[in-house]
This record gives structure tokens, sequence and C-alpha cells, in this order.
């Protein structure tokens, strides 16, 4: 399959491009509605296609898209077969558009296989359910030690791996873009989706991370 990496990588493809809670607010959060205020004086930023912007990145692209799909794989046998079969149409069934990229393609942990993406020339990222990709995954170091010492990569995020489990990186292109399946932590039998979708982070969804367990989120 195409993109697949165990030890060497291929260069040849082509890229073309790519509530708040309670009244606090973080440096963050002030900072953006500072700069809000100024676009929207200077009359640079037309206020309802600002918030346009901000509803759809609310409500329809980011890692809580990416979760919901994980979530329901994690409930649903069927659906897990669907997504792993053909990632794209698996999608479509939730409602949920694909803008980016031709191709999905889901690769599924398992305790003898842990799955990494990459975008070894550029940042070819499914933004459409991951939202837009963190700075690391763009950086040269990232890009290029991800292929050659993935093990040692790992290690940097804090995720260490049995010596058996192989792990397999991911190459995104412009027309192939790449989702992992974390496994489903132990003891949430009987969770509902929405409880499930708590667990996925973004970085296991990229491979770099893994999903929270049962103790890290609250009861």
């Amino acid at each position: 399959m195409s993109g697949n990496h165990d030890h060497a990588h291929d260069h040849g493809h082509d890229h073309r491009h790519d509530h708040e809670h309670g009244s606090e607010l973080s440096e963050m959060q002030l900072r953006v509605r500072a700069l809000e205020t100024i676009l929207t004086e200077k009359g640079y930023v037309d206020p309802a296609a600002l918030d346009s912007i901000i509803e759809t990145y609310e409500t329809k692209i980011g890692p809580h898209i990416g979760a919901r799909v994980v979530a329901r794989a994690w409930a649903d046998p069927e659906f897990r077969t669907a997504l792993l079969m053909d990632a794209s149409k698996a999608i479509a069934q939730l409602g949920l558009e694909q803008k980016v990229g031709d191709h999905l393609i889901a690769v599924e942990n398992t305790p003898t296989t842990h799955n990494m993406i990459v975008c070894t020339l550029c940042s070819c990222y499914p933004w459409d359910l991951l939202g837009l990709p963190p700075a690391w995954y763009k950086s040269a170091p990232y890009r290029a030690r991800t292929v050659k010492e993935p093990r040692k990569v790992l290690a940097d995020f804090g995720v260490t791996l049995p010596d058996e489990t192989k792990v397999r990186v991911w190459d995104s292109t412009a027309e192939t873009r790449f989702i992992v399946l974390p496994m489903r932590p132990a003891a949430t039998e009987g969770w509902s989706e929405e409880k499930l979708a708590g667990l996925v982070t973004r970085d296991s969804m990229i491979g770099t991370g893994l999903p929270k367990e049962v103790n890290e989120v609250a009861a």
C-alpha cells in the first residue's frame, strides 16, 4: 500500500496543497479576542465571516471529529470493519464530509503493531478530522526522524512500546491521508460513544500518543 514505511521510504509523490468555561480566558484566548477586535474595527475582517470560520472549526473540523470516528469504531464492530476497509466511505456514513485529499486510510493499532503518521516532504494532514496540524508535525526533525528512528521519536513523546511491538510509519500525500485507530483502553465496556470519545487524543490519532486511560478522566 502506498505510503507504508517499515524501513525505506519514497519521496516520489507530488504534494500540491494543502466554550469557553466560565468567565476566565486563557492568555491565548485574550490575544485572539484582541486580534479579532482590531481586524474588525479596521474593516479587514467581516464579523459574520469570522463567526462562520470559528463555527466551522468548533463544530465541523478538529480532533473532536476524529475522536467521534474512533469512538464509533470502538463501539460498533461493523463500523470498525467499514472504516478499515474504506475510511472515506465510512465517515460519510456519519454525515461527515471529507474535503482534504482524495482518500483517507485508517490504520489500526494492535498489541503487535503500532502505527505512526508523517508527511516526509511537507505537512499533508487530515485536518478536517484532526484540525490544524501541530507545529511539530510540520517540523523537519519530526518528518526526518520518524522514518529513520520512530521508537526514539515515540520516546520523545513519552510513549514506550514493548520490544515485540512493530512500529509502522505511513507517509501522507496530497492524495492520501491517514488516521490511526488506537487500541481501546481497558475497563471501558458499556461506555457510551460520547464517553469513549473523551479518551481519544489528537496524538493518539497521529500515532505519537496513546488514548487516555480510564483513571485519567472524570467519573
